[in-house]
């Protein structure tokens, strides 16, 4: 390919996946499979990266990251970012109203906006004639850390503002975030291969903004509400009309904010959202207060470390006390070992609370936790709550501070922690319970082999009895050595082995992730496999093969390449093709049976009579159709069976997506 050629197909494959992903984020339309817009996405890399002089500004490559950050370079703000004063009752925010009005010397009601707290990270963009330029981290507020390689990688954020009527240089102030749906998804996937747990949203997001790896940012989906416009000759005169404006610049704004002619309208505003900010996609933790008049808020300006002209209104988090009665240590799949505070149970949040996550030692640590403490246990964006102090008032005079464990629990091996790493680890990977039961119990699972008749407790009895050790075991299994076990009959005994039998037909991308690969979850399997076509490829791939694949960064490379060099693992994938598994991908997954299910997304729910869930996946991806994991905007039925999840439906109702049984579901396939 010339140059000239290269820079013509470099500058339509950039206006076209622009395009979209302007349809898609913007208007949650998907004109082409994820499979095509990859290959797209692929062909514009491979060729900015031979011919770097021609990548656009804006070029949708900078979404999926891939610079690798040593340093943050430390940049002084243009504008302070100061931090709000906090209030945390209706008392309070009327003695704000009041200060202002003595500030002003007026007795005139005062205009207010009000907006919801986003539980993130605050951040800073510039923008140079329309193009992003750099975004900067809050800091010490007087200067920040230049993160603008990560920042990119969100998809909400416009790379260049087309308005007409936009300042020559601007900055636009908000909020970085993951919603609940990706922070579930995120841990969903983290469990899948075996990894720690997230411990809440807010958290997730401030460790991604600073990761060095920007392939990693991309993939864990970061979104942002903006909320603030600085600059020179603003063309607007208020807070609100601002809002309005970066709503029209093409910014995400949360459709939340409301203007109050008052200060009753505020309090209004903070009673209407005190439960209903529970039912947004994102962690809320209060309600900003903001003089709506630039010139008011000039007049008024600020403290040493706050503006006199706003306030944050924060809703009490929900806390109990108890005893911690003792802490248990549990091992993961991969032998990450999970510190857990057993408690007294307590009433909290409507729910009866016996555990708590203590994440790592640092955190035992930070808290200075000793058994017999009277702790504060607060439930927030948490996964199962937090112990987040110690009454140390009501400590026992017998107390000793605790010491981590230093060997395995489940093995006796000595523990060890990775370099950067808070957790601990079991290294005995082959020869501890607890991880050889687990790397099977993820074999089986749903979305892996769809083995569903070995749980956890057969499982178990399998691997005490000597019958498997590992996951190519599974398929030596025979009828005489199955009957033996306790409660083990004929009927289950069959259904096993028929269930087993039954899963060599389970697709190559499902194999792969079942493997259980460190860091290759589902997701990434599914990339591994669309872009391999088979194990032997994806086995024989050196290094810079793998970092080609969309969204597969070093890290996750590096884990696929050390998996194919253990000479055990590749004796375990040997007896699984004898076995005859799936290495391959097959065309016929590409086969429509029809296309009436076409440019439809579905989220199936619950359990039903003529398909399994799997089966009724295939079904409707074999007629068109899209399967999504959650309930958005972008879904057009959910399939709900027996048993379908509540939140689910409660979440389809409030969005307006039509919820069909399994009935509706064929009548819609007959049409």
């Amino acid at each position: 390919m010339t140059a000239q050629e290269a820079q013509k197909r470099i500058a339509y494959l950039t206006e076209k996946i622009n395009y979209f992903n302007q349809k898609y984020y913007d208007e949650h339309i998907s004109e082409i499979s994820d499979y095509e817009f990859d290959m797209l996405l692929a062909e514009l890399i491979r060729l900015e990266n031979e011919f770097p002089q021609f990548r656009a500004e804006d070029s949708p490559t900078q979404r999926i990251g891939g610079t690798i950050t040593k340093e943050f370079p430390t940049i002084k703000h243009q504008y302070p970012m100061l931090s709000l004063a906090n209030t945390y009752t209706e008392a309070e925010v009327k003695d704000f109203d009041e200060r202002i009005k003595r500030f002003l010397n007026t007795s005139q009601a005062i205009e207010y906006v009000c907006e919801l707290k986003f539980d993130g990270v605050s951040i800073s963009l510039i923008y140079e004639k329309g193009v992003f330029k750099q975004a900067i981290t809050r800091g010490d507020g007087v200067q920040g850390d230049d993160v603008t390689p990560n920042i990119k990688t969100i998809r909400t954020l416009p790379l260049k503002v087309k308005a007409n009527d936009i300042p020559e240089r601007f900055e636009v102030r908000g909020e970085i975030f993951i919603s609940k749906e990706q922070f579930e998804k995120l841990n969903q996937e983290r469990e899948d291969i075996g990894e720690t747990l997230f411990a809440n949203p807010r958290n997730t997001a401030s460790g991604t903004i600073k990761l060095q790896d920007s392939a990693e940012v991309a993939r864990r989906g970061l979104d942002a509400y903006l909320y603030f416009v600085l600059g020179e000759n603003l063309p607007f005169q208020t807070h609100y009309e601002a809002l309005q404006a970066l709503e029209n610049w093409g910014f995400q704004v949360s459709k939340t904010y409301k203007l109050c002619r008052n200060i009753d309208e505020v309090l209004e505003y903070l009673h209407e959202w005190e439960h209903k900010r529970h039912n947004l996609p994102v962690e809320t933790d209060g309600v900003v207060v903001k003089v709506n008049s630039f010139a008011l808020q000039n007049e008024l300006g600020t403290t040493a470390k706050s503006p006199r002209w706003a306030i944050a209104y924060k809703y009490k988090a929900e806390t109990a006390s108890t005893t911690l009665k003792s802490i248990t240590y549990q091992v993961g799949r991969t032998g990450a070992i999970t510190p857990v505070a057993e408690l007294t149970p307590v009433q909290l949040a409507g729910t009866i609370v016996k555990r708590a996550s203590l994440h790592n030692a640092n955190e035992i640590e930070r808290l200075g936790l000793r058994i017999g403490d009277m702790v504060f246990v607060e439930k927030g964006g948490e996964i199962i709550p937090k112990v987040t102090g110690i009454d140390l008032s009501k400590r026992p005079a017998d107390s000793m501070p605790l010491q981590y464990i230093t060997h395995c629990p489940e093995c006796g091996t000595a523990l060890i922690r990775k370099e950067g790493e808070a957790v601990h680890y079991c290294p005995n990977e082959k020869g501890c319970p607890p991880q050889i039961k687990g790397k099977i119990e993820h074999f089986v699972q749903r979305k892996a082999m769809d083995i569903s008749s070995l749980g956890e407790k057969i499982i178990e009895q399998l691997y005490q009895a000597g019958l498997i050790h590992n996951i190519a075991d599974l398929y030596d299994l025979r009828i005489e050595e199955l009957l033996p076990l306790e409660r083990m009959g004929e009927k289950l005994a069959t259904k096993i082995l028929n269930n087993i039998e039954e899963s060599k037909k389970v697709p190559f991308e499902r194999v792969l992730f079942a493997l259980g690969i460190r860091f290759v979850g589902a997701t990434v399997a599914q990339k591994l496999a669309e872009y391999f076509g088979n194990l032997e490829k994806l086995q024989n791939a050196t290094l810079v093969e793998l970092l080609q694949v969309p969204e597969i960064g070093e890290k996750i490379a590096k884990s696929v390449l050390a998996y194919f060099q253990d000479a055990d693992n590749l004796q375990i994938i040997e007896r699984l093709q004898k076995a005859g598994l799936q290495f391959e991908m097959k065309n016929a997954l590409k086969e429509l049976k029809s296309e009436k299910l076409n440019g439809l997304n579905f989220v199936i729910s619950g359990v039903f009579e003529q398909f399994s869930r799997e089966g009724l996946k295939d079904e409707i991806e074999k007629n068109g159709g899209k399967v999504l994991s959650g309930i958005s905007s972008k879904v057009n039925f959910l399939v709900a069976g027996n048993e379908a999840g509540p939140s689910k439906l409660e979440k389809a109702q409030k969005l307006g997506v039509k919820v069909i049984s399994e009935q509706e579901f064929l009548e819609l396939l007959k049409q």
